[in-house]
Parts: C-alpha cells; structure tokens; sequence
C-alpha cells in the first residue's frame, strides 16, 4: 500500500488565499517529513474549494522543495489548457525530477473556466479524447503534428524528450479521473490507471475497477499490466484519539468551506446543477474513509485496497482547515497509521526509516467537482 496526500488548498471561511496556499505547501512537506509516499495537486478556477489554479506548478514548486516524495496532479484539467503545453511541463518535469512527477488529467466540470479560457463547452462535451491523445503522443513519441477537430498543426520535435532522462529510456506516468462508465472505458482502452474521487465507497469503485480491467483486457493490453495497474484511490484521512473526536473536527469545519466553494461553481452555458448538502456530504466522507483512531484508519484502509484491489491512496488531510491541526493531521498519519500497514511497515523497516520520519536526505535523494 502507498499512501500519499491530496492537496486541495480550500479556502475555508474567514481565511485569506495565501492562508490556504501556505497550508497547501506545509501539508506537503509534511508528508515528506512523515514518510508518506505521495503529494497529489489539485487545480481549480475562480472558487475558494480549491485556490490552486495550476495543479502543474504547484507540483513543481514542490518537486524543487522535496528530496523523495513523489509529486502528482490530481488533476490537472484538459480542456483548459493546450495538451502540447502540458506535455512538454511534464517531460520537463519528469526529467528534471529524476522520475519523481505523475500527470494525473481530467475533463473536469462544465464550468465557465471553459469561457475564459476558449474552450467552450465543446472542449468538455467531446474534446477531452482528442486532447488526451495528442498529449499521449507528445510524452511517447519524437516529432508530433495534428489533423483534428481542434488541433491542428504542422509536425514538429518534441523538446525535451521524456525518455531522453540520465536514469534512461521510460515516459512520465500518467492517469486519468474516472467519475462514469464513459471515462473508465476511455482509460482502459488507453491502457491509463484511474484516479477515483473521494465521493465514491468501496463497492462503486470496485465496481469501476472490474469494469477497467475487462476493457483493457478487450483492448489488447498485457494481463500482467492490467493486474498491475496502479489505480489511486482519493479519500479523507483525519487521525484522532477517538471517532467521535476525528468526527467533530472534520463537521465542524468542512460543511461551511464546502457550502461556499462549492456555491461559487459557475456553468459555463447556464445549465442547471444541483449541490450536495454540505453536513450530509461530510458526514458520507466520514463514513467512507479513515476518519478516527489509529487502529481505525489503518484498518479502514486494508478494506478499501482488499475490497477494490487498489493499493494507492490520495487523502485529504487539510479536513479541519487549521495548520497546525493539518500538520499534526500528516504527522499522526504517518506515525500511527502507517506502521499499521503490514506492507507499509514492512517497506519502512527494510529501508532502515523510523515510522514517522522520512529517510537521510544527506544520503541523497478532479478534476471535477465532488
């Protein structure tokens, strides 16, 4: 099992952008200093759920502020932005990283982000696997032109290459939010892993995950990279000495900054959407995920990955919307829950790393709205 963080930078009410971007930042340290396995960036525009507007940079800022940890976009949004400008920040990345950076794409939501950044709804409606495959070209082969519906241009070099890297030939990873049947066949036919949002229990995401695995199958792909796909699971994890505790601290804070960024949400063609109520979605985030003691979480975890077969976590940490609280959060998460893990423990010890703590650095080193 690997467990990593999702970093969501939500504005909570009473707190300034900066406020939230700092504890973005310090939660991701945090879970290097915790020895988590990953950081996973989200983007969003124009709304305090999340004040990140670019999951890439934000992923960048912190490969140059970590020695090991892996960095990834959870997501970074498709239609807004141009594929070959993504593709070339991601080989740049993943070069300069050492391996270390994992593009995570989405199509996002039907907002008006797709106004501003010309787009339209077209781009969301139908343009997301035209823009996923000329990114996938871009990342794996040497010169790429366009003739599409959208793109459209002459071939030119891809510089930098990403299987140019001093550790040799391979191409960044890349995985895909899956929020419906459609989306899950388009990653499986690609032979993409998923990232699964937080809204969905066990039974839904194994459900997509047997569904992902027939249509590989269907599609050609290699039995034994179907059975190693690596499928991210996202979550929310707050530690606490008891339920209830974890509980309270998690309804007493997220309902207001969910009912205010998630009312700031604009449709870019002024079709109607409807709001989850924020207490009632809080309250299913805490019965889905590790929300309670030690022993809790740890064990809320093993069922997830025996259930879903998926063994890789992104978990939102930031829940109480206080610093301190989401550094404390990330500390305990390491410290107590993670040695609970046998294969974490396991991986802990044979690297010679205390639970809790994160190796010598001297030695060397969405997507859409829930």
């Amino acid at each position: 099992m690997r467990i990593g963080t999702f970093v969501l930078a939500g504005q909570f009410p009473g707190q300034g952008q900066g406020e939230a971007l700092h504890r973005a930042l310090r939660s991701a340290e945090a879970a290097e200093q915790a020895g988590l396995d990953s950081v996973w960036v989200a983007e969003h525009h124009f709304v305090p759920y999340g004040v990140c507007p670019s999951a890439i940079t934000m992923a960048a800022l912190l490969l140059g502020r970590t020695r090991r940890i892996e960095v990834g976009t959870a997501v970074s949004v498709l239609p807004t932005v141009h594929p070959v400008a993504l593709g070339e920040q991601t080989a740049l990345l993943h070069l300069v990283s050492g391996g270390r950076f994992t593009l995570g794409v989405g199509r996002g939501g039907p907002w008006v982000d797709l106004e501003v950044f010309g787009g339209g709804a077209e781009a969301y409606e139908r343009g997301f696997p035209e823009s996923l495959d000329l990114l996938l070209r871009w990342l794996r082969e040497p010169r790429v032109g366009a003739d599409g519906e959208r793109y459209r241009f002459r071939e030119v070099p891809v510089v930098p290459r990403p299987d140019q890297g001093l550790g040799g030939p391979d191409a960044p990873p890349v995985l895909v939010a899956c929020t419906s049947p459609a989306s899950v066949r388009l990653a499986a036919a690609r032979g993409l892993p998923m990232l699964l949002g937080m809204h969905c229990g066990d039974e839904e995401k194994a459900d997509m995950v047997a569904l992902w695995r027939r249509e590989a199958l269907a599609a050609g792909a290699d039995p034994e990279a179907v059975a190693a796909a690596g499928h991210v699971s996202a979550g929310v994890a707050q530690v606490a000495d008891t339920r209830d505790e974890a509980v309270e601290t998690l309804t007493k804070a997220m309902p207001g900054w969910l009912r205010q960024g998630l009312e700031a949400h604009t449709t870019v063609d002024g079709r109607a959407r409807s709001m989850r109520d924020p207490l009632a979605y809080t309250e299913l985030l805490c019965s889905l995920h590790p929300v309670g003691p030690p022993r809790l979480c740890a064990d809320r975890l093993a069922a997830t990955a025996e259930r879903t077969g998926i063994g890789r976590f992104a978990l939102l940490v930031e829940g109480s919307g206080d610093l301190a609280g989401t550094e404390l959060n990330v500390q305990r998460l390491g410290a107590e829950v993670l040695p609970l893990l046998p294969r974490a423990a396991a991986a802990l010890a044979s690297s010679g790393t205390p639970s809790g703590t994160a190796p010598d650095e001297g030695a060397g080193a969405t997507g859409e709205a829930p």
